[in-house]
């Protein structure tokens, strides 16, 4: 799928949460999500030795408490913003099961594509 302007700006977003919040071993990866009416959510991974929260799924309970029951495109970056990273596999299985049309932006910054939910490319976890 080709990358619209919208979900350049959704990875403008990540991005910017990821240098401004994940400065620290507890937050390590930033979410950003976009409703079919423009909303955006975004959210940080909560790591702890006893488990953790990947941003993916802080940024579902986010738009949760907005009343916000479906996702259109999501987007996780990691190192700071210079990484774009898929869902890991649990993300993955919830994001399929909660938004089977979801969008996924993924691949290198410079060649970043979209596709569905439902065909994630191989690839290490997110988180």
């Amino acid at each position: 799928m080709e990358l619209r302007d919208t979900d350049r700006a959704l990875v403008q977003a990540a991005t910017a949460v990821s240098k401004l919040r994940c400065r620290s071993q507890h937050h390590t990866v930033a979410s950003a999500a976009r409703t079919a009416d423009g909303r955006v959510f975004t959210g940080v991974n909560v790591h702890h030795v006893s488990g953790g929260s990947c941003a993916e799924l802080v940024v579902i309970g986010t738009a949760a408490t907005q009343g916000v029951t479906g996702l259109e495109t999501i987007v996780t970056v990691a190192d700071r913003g210079r990484e774009v990273v898929p869902p890991c596999d649990r993300c993955g299985q919830v994001l399929r099961d909660y938004f089977p049309s979801l969008r996924v932006i993924v691949g290198e910054m410079d060649a970043l594509r979209v596709v569905p939910i439902s065909e994630p490319p191989p690839s290490p976890a997110a988180g």
